[in-house]
């Protein structure tokens, strides 16, 4: 009996010393697996960081480097397209100007009456080229220059037709304008008339100051406008009619006095 208390006694202590140690081992037990568990989820939370960060700092270069990467896109400009090339066009045949007035043609420049013409030439005048109608006035021993560009502006033209002629003698018939204004005022319209080139207007210089015989003479200065309107118009009357100047002359003074 005693025996069996003994033994009783000892499994009761040792039973709970027993129970302790193996209770302390599962606990480590299952501590180790915890740690190593703990360890992988620290290795993961680090390569999450890791892997933040790296995609980031990739991020990152690669905005900075399309960045730097824009500008040189922008600087560099388009290449410009050569521009088409214009159809050639065939070469113009140079056509020479053709001239109002030929050598020898007979003209008419407003302030001096019929001229003639000697020819054409080129002259170099400030700096241009110009070409020059060469033209030469018999009855006022001068050669008179008029540029080709400036034939209309300078009221040269051609001798009258036979019309305009026509014109002329009807003019020379009709009745002598009054005399009731003053001679200087006169005198300035007649000057304005036989300057203007125009062969009628001339005529009718010639008529309002011509004389019949039995009429109050002319003064100097009405002669001498007279003489001078005559002149003109006997000179291109005599081209159109093909009459030397004296028969001219006498041709439109008879006309003059109604004979």
């Amino acid at each position: 009996m005693a025996q069996a208390k003994t033994t009783a006694k000892s499994k009761a202590k040792t039973a709970p010393k027993a129970a302790a140690k193996s209770s302390a081992k599962s606990a480590a037990k299952s501590a180790k697996p915890a740690a190593k568990a703990a360890k992988p989820a620290a290795k993961t939370s680090t390569a999450k960081t890791a892997a933040a960060k790296k995609p980031a700092a990739k991020t990152a270069t690669a905005k900075s480097s399309a960045a730097k990467a824009a500008p040189k896109a922008v600087a560099k400009p388009a290449a410009a397209k050569p521009a088409a090339k214009p159809a050639a066009k065939p070469a113009a045949k140079k056509t020479a100007k053709k001239l109002p007035f030929t050598r020898g043609d007979y003209v008419v420049y407003p302030t001096h009456g019929v001229g003639r013409v000697t020819g054409v030439e080129k002259q170099e005048i400030a700096g241009f080229n110009l070409q020059l109608f060469v033209i030469l006035f018999e009855s006022e021993k001068m050669t008179l220059r008029v540029p080709v560009d400036k034939v209309a502006d300078s009221g040269l033209r051609k001798i009258s037709s036979k019309d305009k002629m026509m014109a002329v003698i009807g003019t020379l018939k009709g009745r002598a304008r009054s005399k009731r204004t003053m001679w200087s005022r006169r005198a300035q319209e007649y000057e304005a008339k036989i300057n203007s080139g125009d062969p009628v207007a001339i005529a009718e210089v010639v008529r309002d100051l011509y004389r019949a015989p039995g009429q109050p003479e002319q003064s100097y200065s009405e002669r001498q406008m007279y003489e001078a309107a005559l002149e003109r118009l006997v000179n291109e009357y005599a081209l159109v009619e093909k009459l030397d100047v004296d028969a001219a002359t006498e041709k439109l003074e008879t006309v003059l006095s109604g004979a």
